[in-house]
């Protein structure tokens, strides 16, 4: 089936070709786990890809014909910029008279051009002019740079085919879709593309996506199998391909498509997407077509503006000018009256004014005229009362202070080199009226940077080292005490410490020490073969890319997570090295019960069941050397108890027992299971999970959740495992400081109950003798209901023991007798969920406003955003959501305030932000320096230029009375 080399493209290549083919590169086996099977009957293909054609699936892909496109696509020039020469001046003169302070004075500069106007036109229309023109002008150079940064992207070169096997370096944007082009390490891909093949034989590729998420791990893409073999220039000379997609749209991790090679057809994915902006990485070259250029690449498609938000200073601003205005309109008003009445009645007597010779601005003849005339002078007259330079002034300022938040060196990280970061000016005050602060746990409170620290397997914990939290008292105030570890040994597990040699340098994401299972000693174990299968689970059941230098040859890991990458590393220093990675294979090097020494075992890749926050754990489904097929799952130990089976429960009992102890110590727990499969229920099944996994409609997730269920069940139980996720330095002492300026602190947190209370009491959320209040659905009255399997009458359960528990806690509060009492409230993602629906949000609302701290756990990403909602909504205060991963990013932008963590789960939380930090513990200095003085600064600004232009304005009306409310005007122009 390759395609190297032959002037009209079929489907078997004669044995001669193959000979060829043979000889320059190894044919790999495209396995289930990332492919489609290519001998699945054509009508199942057209089945599952019905949607394809149809609104949202319409886009066809012509590869080496793109000239017979039907439609026009955009090209590959990309703009960021707001505006054109052309539509600069609309636009930006749009902007600028949106505000109605502006629009007045544009009014009041036409009216100087007439003789009612009490001014001359210079000094109203220099002013507007000058005003306008600044804040036209900061657009225009805002603007001027990102048009440099689009050019120099724009010019930038790729390698493109064009004809004769012949590539010549062109310009981005004048990259076509259907193009072939030949990207080369550490460059970036020019649009989006599909991999056709690569420098390595199977096809594969790695790939740095930091620009798109921020993601520093590398990603593995994979090229379909009908293309893999295209690995020379002259290959291409010939290539003929239709690709028939998804339209565009903003879907970084998805892709739904088929790609025709003559008669063959061939389901995409987005494993084999290579996006705009990421870098090849680890890779001499590859080969890739053209499906989305310019602006329909999926990294464009995602350049929306963030939610627009406003100061509430800024707002209470435009309800002063409002009532400035109504002012305005009032004190013209009544001299308007008051100059008809003195045209009508004393004007006639006035002989120095020659009352027979007088216009109608004063004829006694027509007073109505002349005081509606007046009227419109006298809005002119009393614009003093407007603060025309307001506006300005304002932006001024908050550029200035965001340059002092900028360049605070008491804020910057030298281990990482980045500095604090105002991404918009428009909020600095707010920093300084904040109430309640919203954030994340993992990566923002602690360092995300795990260490495998314990583990229990069947049934027997191991690991002797740990950290437990302490609080000293010092002069009647609480203080915190840095966590300490504890190194717990008896003489004989120190003499088999030292026969095993568990001493040593310290590897990252490994901090295990015990006697036990260290160089090998686990084989003189009870259960060797629990153990042998545990270590085998770890090194198998992931996503990790194996990279081996070539100077030592070592061996790191690039994993999608740090829990991932610590868990591989565990596994090699315990003896399970996972040495390669193929399409459809994994090798690893492991301890060999029966013989006793080290082999390499090749165990065959066949589904990879991925995780997600839904499901909260993965599996992968694995054939070994003696064609024995294991299913290898490990996540959420709530998820995997429930579905063990019968047989597979020995160890559950010790196993809870030692993950409670494990949250108890702040650690991060997973449990792990197998299953053995037969060959006919694999392949039932696996013919269930194909049709899944080719269905190419909108709710393809779903389905393939539904069928991976039918197999993730009646799973064995092997053990758990604990990783360490230590405090950010300086969080106790920030959290500590932010209590005592009043702020309230919610902590949301996808961890269990017990993980998140004890991290709570290490970082000073939680202190002794604060009065805990704890709201769950997690217990055995819980479980006995809805073993019933009625969901209407779990529901009204639920939600029943939700409310009295929530009416439990406001009596205990109501009934406190000590005023200075201090609650906190811990909740569950589930109460959670009750607590906010429409029966029982006020309760809910009238307790969490008497308390300072609260924790929920088990919260999803949507849950973060939704909390953040309800607290906005509820107490009317400022909210600061913090985070430093993609799933806060709800929370981030639903608060009247983002913060992102510039920290190892990428940039996406810090891009969706309005201030960045590098460490939680700078958030002391950004709320209650930077904060406080932006909020004093800015408001006594405005307090003085309303004081200024409000004297201005009524000191002229004083003069008008002393002028028969004439028009004329105080000052000189």
């Amino acid at each position: 089936m390759a395609l190297k080399g032959r002037y009209k493209l079929s489907v078997e290549p004669t044995s001669e070709e193959h000979n060829v083919e043979g000889s320059n590169r190894r044919r790999m086996k495209w396995s289930n786990l990332y492919s489609y099977s290519c001998s699945r009957p054509v009508g199942k293909l057209e089945e599952a890809t019905s949607s394809l054609g149809t609104e949202g699936f319409s886009r066809v892909v012509l590869i080496g014909n793109q000239d017979e496109h039907l439609v026009r696509y955009p090209s590959n020039w990309v703009s960021t910029t707001k505006y054109n020469l052309l539509t600069f001046f609309p636009k930006a003169l749009y902007e600028q008279f949106r505000r109605i302070a502006n629009i007045y004075f544009l009014l009041s500069a036409a009216l100087s051009l007439t003789p009612i106007s009490p001014f001359s036109a210079s000094s109203l229309i220099l002013p507007l002019v000058f005003v306008v023109g600044i804040s036209m002008a900061k657009e225009a150079i805002e603007d001027w740079h990102r048009f440099l940064q689009d050019k120099e992207v724009n010019n930038r070169k790729v390698l493109v085919h064009q004809g004769d096997g012949i590539f010549v370096p062109v310009e981005w944007k004048k990259v076509r879709v259907g193009d072939i082009v030949k990207v080369e390490k550490d460059n970036f891909f020019p649009a989006d593309l599909l991999l056709l093949s690569s420098s390595f034989e199977d096809g594969i590729c790695y790939v740095e996506t930091m620009n798109l998420d921020g993601e520093t791990n590398l990603k593995l893409k994979r090229s379909s199998e009908y293309t893999m073999d295209l690995d020379d220039d002259e290959d291409f000379d010939l290539l003929e391909a239709k690709i028939i997609c998804e339209d565009p749209n903003p879907l970084l991790y998805s892709f739904i498509g088929k790609l025709m090679i003559v008669d063959h057809k061939e389901p995409l994915g987005a494993e084999q997407i290579l996006l705009r902006d990421s870098k090849l990485k680890n890779t001499e070259y590859i080969y890739g077509a053209v499906i989305f250029s310019g602006h329909d690449t999926k990294v464009m498609q995602n350049a929306t503006p963030p939610p627009s938000k406003r100061s509430a200073i800024e707002k209470r601003m435009d309800l002063i000018i409002y009532m400035l205005f109504a002012v305005l309109f009032l004190i013209s008003f009544l001299g308007s009256v008051a100059l008809g009445v003195y045209t009508q009645r004393w004007t006639p007597t006035w002989w120095y004014l020659k009352p027979d010779e007088s216009n109608f601005f004063y004829n006694p003849d027509t007073p109505l005229i002349a005081a509606l005339f007046h009227l419109i002078t006298a809005l002119v007259l009393y614009g003093y009362l407007i603060p025309i330079s307001l506006y300005v002034s304002i932006e001024v300022v908050k550029v200035a202070q965001a340059m002092f938040i900028n360049q605070d060196l008491e804020m910057y990280y030298e281990e990482t080199d980045t500095p604090a970061r105002a991404r918009t000016s428009n909020l600095n005050e707010e920093l300084g009226q904040v109430d309640t602060i919203l954030t994340d746990k993992t990566g923002t409170l602690t360092c995300n940077q795990m260490e495998f620290v314990k583990c229990s397997i069947a049934g027997i914990s191991y690991g002797e080292n740990g950290f437990k939290f302490e609080t000293t008292t010092v002069l009647g105030q609480e203080k915190d005490v840095p966590a300490q570890r504890n190194f717990m040994h008896t003489a004989s597990e120190l003499i088999n410490e030292v026969k095993c040699g568990t001493g040593g340098v310290h590897i990252k994401g490994f901090n295990f020490r015990d006697g036990r299972l260290m160089n090998n000693c686990w084989v003189q174990e009870e259960n060797p073969s629990v153990i042998e299968l545990f270590f085998r689970i770890l090194s198998i059941c992931h996503t990790a890319i194996p990279d081996e230098d070539e100077a030592s040859g070592e061996i790191s890991y690039e994993a999608e997570s740090p829990d991932e990458a610590a868990f591989v590393v565990a596994a090699r220093e315990l003896g399970f090295e996972f040495s390669k990675r193929t399409q459809s294979s994994l090798v690893v090097k492991e301890f060999d019960l029966a013989s006793g020494r080290k082999v390499a075992r090749t165990y065959e890749l066949l589904d990879l069941l991925e995780f997600s926050s839904a499901r909260k754990r993965m599996s992968v489904v694995v054939k070994d050397e003696e064609n024995n097929i294991f299913l290898f799952c490990k996540g959420a130990d709530s998820v995997i108890f429930e579905r063990l089976g019968k047989n597979g429960k020995e160890y559950e009992e010790a196993t809870k027992a030692h993950l409670s102890k494990y949250a108890d110590a702040g650690f991060r727990t997973l449990a792990v299971a197998y299953k053995k499969l037969e060959l006919s229920e694999y392949e039932s099944w696996s013919s269930e999970f194909l049709k899944a996994k080719i269905y190419m409609g909108l709710d393809r997730d779903t389905k393939l959740d539904e069928i991976s269920e039918l197999i993730e069940r009646d799973l064995i139980l092997v053990g758990a495992t604990a990783v360490e996720d230590k405090l950010q330095e300086g969080v106790p002492r920030c959290i500590d400081k932010l209590a005592q300026a009043g702020i309230k602190i919610w902590v949301l947190t996808g961890d269990k109950m017990e993980t998140a209370v004890n991290i709570g009491f290490a970082c000073s959320l939680l202190r002794q003798g604060m009065r805990q209040i704890v709201i769950t659905l997690e217990n055995e009255n819980t479980k006995t209901v809805e073993a019933s399997g009625n969901k209407e009458f779990i529901n009204k359960f639920l939600q029943e023991s939700t409310r009295q528990q929530i009416a439990s806690a406001r009596q205990q509060i109501g009934g406190e007798k000590d005023k200075t009492a201090v609650f906190a409230l811990i909740i569950d993602g589930k109460s959670l969920n009750f607590a906010l629906s429409m029966d029982l949000r006020d309760d809910f609302k009238q307790l969490i406003i008497k308390c300072s701290s609260v924790i929920s756990c088990r919260v999803s990403p949507k849950q973060k955003a939704m909390i953040t909602r309800f607290v906005k909504e509820s107490t009317g205060n400022i909210t600061l959501g913090i985070g430093d991963g993609a799933n806060d990013v709800g929370m981030i932008q639903e608060a009247d305030v983002g913060i992102g963590i510039s920290g190892v789960e990428g940039m996406q939380a810090t891009m969706a932000s309005d201030f960045s930090i590098a460490q939680f513990c700078f958030l002391e200095r950004l709320l209650l320096v930077h904060g406080s003085w932006c909020y004093k600064r800015i408001a006594v600004m405005i307090c003085y230029f309303f004081y200024k232009n409000i004297h201005f304005g009524f000191t002229i009306f004083y003069y008008e009375v002393y002028a028969a409310f004439s028009g004329q005007a105080a000052y000189n122009d």
